[in-house]
């Protein structure tokens, strides 16, 4: 078994943690290019708000595809169920996980959705 010199480990560790820190300069002066002239405050509330609506649509969309393909349905997506008949297990749904979101209303079904759009043969 060989170990690297110490002095090795510590002169990664050192490039790593320059790296992380231009990620971080990077990535706040593309955060703040992007909010203009809005109130950082105001700007932080409505990301954070995507962010937990993703989360929460994310995490609603994997708990009933995993029911649904636990119960055989392998081929079963949230997301392209209508949202007539999503609104048939609405009540089931609430009382075991305490939300509901309709499919064509999720943050993953708003993000694709023009995307698919644009490449569909029928348009």
């Amino acid at each position: 078994m060989t170990t690297e010199p110490a002095w090795t480990t510590a002169a990664e560790d050192r490039k790593k943690e320059r790296e992380r820190a231009e990620l971080h300069r990077v990535i706040w002066k593309i955060a703040n290019d992007l909010r203009g002239s809005v109130d950082g405050w105001d700007f932080k509330a409505y990301v954070l708000g995507m962010l937990f609506y993703r989360f929460v649509s994310e995490n609603l969309t994997a708990y009933l595809n995993e029911a649904e393909r636990s119960a055989g349905n392998e081929d079963f997506d949230y997301r392209y169920l209508s949202n007539a008949d999503a609104e048939l297990g609405r009540e089931e749904t609430v009382k075991e996980k305490g939300f509901f979101i309709l499919p064509r209303t999720s943050s993953r079904t708003c993000v694709s959705g023009p995307a698919r759009m644009r490449t569909s043969t029928r348009l």
